[in-house]
């Protein structure tokens, strides 16, 4: 199997069913989940220099507020969408943001023909699973998100001003 056709098969038989099981809906490399007032959206991200024999991508990781989605019917959300905009090393402890397909890797993860599925997806799990999903289960409420991503100083800022636009359009 070469990398492309491993990276395939990892989100095909790993990343689908764990966001389906944690409630995630998707269209194609992005994934959302609807909380009320926001949407939270993981999105892979492939870099433009892969290759069928080496490829690197990331997960570009954030939240959406619900008032300013782009579909009309406020029912799916997009990278497009994505107010907080991250990539899963935020999420990640220290340890697990140099993790074994992480080193070498010049978006984020790295898959070869060489690469272990298996070991592979294994890896990948510990990080969605006990980190990068775990944390993003924490964001219940907009005061859940702001509390996380007001530690950034940038996307912080972002998301209190857009919090007051909800605001003051509601009290108008």
């Amino acid at each position: 199997m070469n990398a492309k056709e491993k990276q395939s098969e990892f989100v095909k038989i790993y990343l689908k069913p764990t966001l389906k099981n944690f409630g995630y809906q998707t269209s194609g490399n992005t994934w959302w989940k609807n909380k009320g007032d926001f949407f939270i959206i993981i999105n892979l991200q492939n870099s433009q220099w892969n290759s069928k024999e080496k490829l690197s991508f990331c997960f570009n990781i954030g939240i959406a507020l619900t008032e300013f989605i782009k579909d009309p019917n406020k029912k799916r959300a997009t990278h497009f969408d994505i107010l907080t905009y991250t990539r899963e090393g935020i999420y990640l402890s220290e340890n697990r943001r140099k993790g074994k397909y992480r080193e070498d890797g010049w978006l984020g993860y790295l898959i070869t023909e060489k690469t272990d599925l298996n070991d592979f997806i294994s890896e990948l799990k510990i990080d969605f699973e006990n980190e990068i999903l775990n944390t993003l289960e924490k964001l219940k409420t907009l005061k859940d998100c702001v509390a996380f991503y007001g530690e950034m100083e940038f996307w912080g800022d972002i998301l209190k001003e857009q919090i007051k636009k909800i605001e003051h359009k509601n009290i108008l």
